[in-house]
């Protein structure tokens, strides 16, 4: 095809002979053959003019709604629409803006005009600009990113290289640890080789002079039976374990953590039959929690008196102090320095008492403190239920710092029950968190970062007695030990939760508990108001 056909205009009917006429009314374009079909229409109203340069600026009225054989020659500001003259004579327009429709039609075109240009010559430009820089910023990200996964590789090698070097040395470690050990195991086995030859050796000894007339040798025989009774110490060495901090970037070591060292400890078996040592009078009306100060001197409180008294195992009063502020103490704990600490449920708070000065470290809002102990890190972890008693929660302190906030397990449900005064509390040698929920009718125990290890709920045979935790203490042999107060009992758990033994010791209402440092048990009966000391191991 001729590229100059291009530019030939043609009839719009035909398409195919240039275009001579056109028709203002149906707005198409006719050569001279198809006029007379065009006019042959009778049922439109035609006007047939011929074609010019100019034909672009010929208007094209629009016919009416309303009026349909009327044109609309002008434009109604105020309704934005175009008029013809019935509507505007009609008076539905008085007093509108009005202006002719052909200077309307051009300077809607200016404007129209205006906006082509801007779009064509600035706004069309910059999207394109911006297309290549996309374009451009997406290739730079492919490989930035490919240059950072390199880099990733290059420190993974790196740290494969420290990290192997770590195990290494841990492995070495446990090597060593291992041999050390055995060491005190074969030790021990050659001590009591050793004494088995002696023994032998006095057995063949007796007979020898059993067998024999010799007034001598008899005369001369010397008992070792008090000696050998005495038999070797049984000692536990508790295997070592890899700590796991939190992995950070300060150190490698820290961050694959430290094997520890060996744990040397007497081993201590639970006694068949418990035995009742001594009996304190408080001469309180009822008593709800004790403390040990010392192997013969306890704190004690009632939850009907504001004083606090520290007593002697017989039962002689040494010291008393009463509280801040004049409220009855929920419980008390003895802090590593030997200073009182009480909780105060009237006007939430935790106070600390040193030299018999009172001075209030925690106070709470929204919260209401019950129990209180004191960890191996002289932290204290406090128990505590909200005003409205809708949740409970264990936080622990470092003076008057919260430091961490135990409520809910891996699931987001909650650990302790929501209601109840009774929520003592007690850290364990391995660092484990044990709390006595009466109302939730269980033991509760979770680790020192607040996951739950589990809970016990009782002794699975006992099905018909309910089970009401109160006083929960623990032993240097990671016993649990929590006071069952309307059955009258103490039950005694290993750190797994594993029910080991109940101690009775005609006990009546037990509450609060607490061991002294040789694993003396002290029980603060309710009824009675006796403190009772118990040995168990």
């Amino acid at each position: 095809m001729d590229p100059r056909a291009q530019d030939v205009l043609l009839c719009d009917l035909c398409e195919t002979d240039p275009l001579q006429y056109c028709c203002e009314h149906c707005d198409i374009n006719l050569c001279t053959d198809c006029v007379s079909k065009h006019l042959s229409d009778s049922s439109k109203k035609h006007k047939i003019v011929p074609y010019h340069l100019h034909r672009k600026f010929t208007p094209k009225y629009s016919t009416c709604l309303k009026h349909a054989d009327k044109d609309c020659e002008m434009y109604c500001e105020s309704c934005h629409i175009p008029v013809c003259i019935t509507c505007i004579s009609s008076g539905k327009h008085k007093a509108h803006d009005l202006s002719d429709i052909l200077e309307k039609l051009s300077s809607k075109k200016q404007r129209i005009q205006k906006d082509l240009e801007e779009l064509e010559n600035k706004i069309y430009p910059r999207y394109t600009e911006i297309s290549s820089a996309v374009q451009t910023e997406k290739a730079e990200v492919e490989t930035n990113y490919g240059k950072l996964a390199t880099t990733a590789d290059q420190q993974g090698k790196v740290w494969h290289r420290e990290v192997t070097a770590i195990v290494n040395k841990r492995k070495a470690d446990i090597v060593e640890t291992k041999t050390k050990h055995l060491s005190l195991l074969d030790k021990q086995a050659d001590e009591i080789t050793h004494r088995m030859t002696e023994i032998n050796q006095a057995i063949l000894e007796m007979k020898n002079i059993l067998d024999t007339n010799d007034i001598s040798l008899t005369s001369t025989y010397k008992s070792r039976n008090d000696e050998f009774n005495k038999l070797p110490p049984k000692i536990k060495v508790t295997l070592p374990s890899l700590s796991l901090p939190t992995i950070n970037t300060e150190t490698l070591n820290e961050m694959f953590g430290l094997l520890t060292s060996l744990s040397v400890t007497t081993v201590k078996t639970l006694l068949d039959e418990p035995r009742l040592t001594a009996t304190i009078d408080t001469e309180y009306i009822q008593l709800s929690s004790v403390s040990c100060l010392s192997e013969d001197q306890v704190w004690t409180c009632s939850l009907n008196n504001k004083t606090m008294k520290l007593l002697n195992l017989q039962s002689k009063l040494l010291t008393s102090i009463q509280t801040k502020s004049e409220n009855e103490p929920r419980d008390i704990a003895v802090t590593r320095d030997g200073y009182l600490v009480y909780t105060d449920t009237r006007d939430g708070t935790v106070n600390l008492i040193k030299n018999k000065q009172i001075q209030t470290v925690i106070t709470l809002q929204g919260w209401i403190p019950l129990s209180v102990c004191c960890t191996a890190a002289n932290n204290l972890l406090v128990t505590m239920v909200s005003d409205d008693r809708n949740q409970s929660k264990v936080v622990r302190y470092s003076g008057s710092t919260q430091k961490q906030s135990i409520q809910f397990d891996d699931q987001g449900r909650p650990l302790y029950s929501s209601g109840g005064y009774y929520k003592y509390i007690s850290e364990n040698r391995n660092l484990d968190i044990c709390v006595a929920d009466r109302s939730a009718s269980a033991v509760v125990v979770v680790n020192q970062s607040g996951k739950l290890r589990f809970r016990y709920t009782g002794h699975p045979s006992n099905t018909w007695q309910s089970f009401t935790p109160v006083g929960i203490t623990t032993d240097s042999q990671s016993h649990i030990l929590t006071a069952d107060c309307d059955n009258h009992r103490i039950h005694i758990l290993d750190q797994d939760g594993q029910f080991l033994r109940y101690i009775h010791c005609d006990l009546r209402r037990p509450l609060g508990l607490c061991v002294d440092i040789r694993d003396n048990l002290f029980v603060a009966e309710c009824r009675t108001a006796e403190v009772k000391k118990i040995e168990y191991l």
